[in-house]
């Protein structure tokens, strides 16, 4: 690898095959001052003796922390490098570059400030101490690409102990876009969600939480498929989180495998990488969806899929229809950081995915089912309704 990124020539290395090795070099993201520190004046104001009225203000009234610091406006990006895009466990220093084009893609889409911070540790408690301990420098905790089953007891034990938003983006991000996207092929062939059967290829942190975000929003039914078939009560080998999964999911009673669950569904959503035969699609319901969401490999290819379904997605951006997570967590934040939420609730997010539906509900067609993630109404649109709904539900500070 390291031949195909540089050429040696008198001893200096200069980036010649890959231009993403270009872009990269140095890093993505730098701090930028937001104060003028022209003269002594200024450095008074801005570093000593200036900022120890500040300080002594924040210590006696410690909310004053959100007014005077950055804190109310910045995100901790936390990863420990163990399931990163679809490049598995890479470990920290690898995840760094996604983890930097996270923090851009924060700033650029959401106006939200993000530290990248990559954690040399796999383990749970480890990984919860550390974050709780640094905390008091963030309004919100972006959780990235940690992988299942821990994700989930990370995340649940962050928002138990910690009084600022914590939002897992492989989970709830995914399922946000997917619900947008599902709510707005629904309307587009007159019919409601409840009255859809869904399958979902995957049952890791993404297809769990979209099964969580469909069974809120009123799906008819939806069934999660594992390597080993549905995830259903009659299987022994279910891990405590596929267990509490299969308790409310597959009102059908379904057991088998994926292809035996596909048999008359309307919605196919894959979050799994795995590769589904067209036989099995063909005996989806006609007019189906199917939202094939593997990157780089969709788990039914588009050309396959449109010859059954009347709505195809996949998560790539070379396709109609792209599932894209900045469509959601950089509104979702910017939101949340704007009235100083404690949570980001169930409510929450189900608003954040009817805002995102609603940005090209007068524009539907097969094709455009969600809106790009260069559409600048996005953004405004899914922080204003995440930021309505924190005050509803009772978890804004202001």
């Amino acid at each position: 690898m390291a031949a195909e990124i540089v050429n040696q020539k008198d001893g200096l290395e200069s980036d010649v095959i890959d231009p993403a090795f270009a872009l990269h070099r140095g890093g993505k993201m730098a701090v930028q001052a937001t104060v003028p520190v022209r003269d002594a004046d200024d450095l008074s104001l801005a570093y000593t003796p200036g900022v120890a009225k500040v300080c002594s203000a924040i210590a006696e009234q410690p909310g004053l922390v959100d007014d005077y610091t950055w804190k109310s406006q910045v995100v901790a990006v936390v990863t420990d490098g163990s399931a990163v895009l679809g490049l598995g466990d890479i470990g920290p220093g690898a995840s760094l570059p996604v983890m930097e084009g996270k923090a851009i893609l924060f700033k650029q889409f959401g106006g939200v400030d993000a530290v990248p911070l990559a954690l040399d540790t796999k383990d749970t408690d480890e990984i919860v101490d550390t974050v709780t301990r640094l905390a008091p420098s963030f309004g919100g905790v972006n959780l990235e690409d940690i992988s299942a089953p821990r994700c989930f007891e990370i995340e649940a034990r962050l928002k138990e102990k910690l009084d600022i938003p914590v939002f897992h983006d492989d989970q709830h991000g995914t399922a946000i876009v997917t619900l947008a996207a599902l709510r707005n092929a629904a309307k587009l062939s007159d019919r409601a969600l409840g009255s859809l059967r869904a399958v979902i290829s995957g049952a890791g942190a993404a297809g769990v939480a979209i099964a969580k975000i469909l069974v809120e929003a009123g799906i008819g039914d939806v069934a999660v498929c594992d390597r080993k078939g549905v995830v259903s009560a009659d299987r022994d080998d279910l891990t405590h989180v596929k267990r509490e999964l299969a308790g409310f999911t597959n009102k059908a009673g379904i057991s088998g495998s994926l292809e035996a669950a596909l048999e008359g569904a309307d919605v196919f959503i894959g979050v799994s990488g795995g590769t589904v035969r067209e036989e099995a699609v063909a005996t989806m319901a006609k007019g189906s969806f199917i939202f094939a969401m593997a990157n780089p490999n969709p788990e039914i290819h588009p050309d396959v899929a449109r010859k059954y379904a009347s709505v195809v997605a996949t998560g790539r951006s070379d396709y109609p229809n792209q599932i894209n997570n900045v469509l959601a967590f950089p509104g979702v934040f910017a939101g949340a950081l704007q009235v100083r939420a404690t949570d980001i609730t169930e409510g929450m997010k189900l608003a954040a995915a009817e805002a995102l539906a609603a940005v090209v509900a007068d524009e539907l067609s097969a094709e455009r089912v969600i809106p790009s993630p260069f559409d600048e109404r996005v953004a405004p649109a899914v922080t204003s309704a995440v930021a309505a709904a924190a005050r509803a539900e009772g978890v804004a500070r202001r």
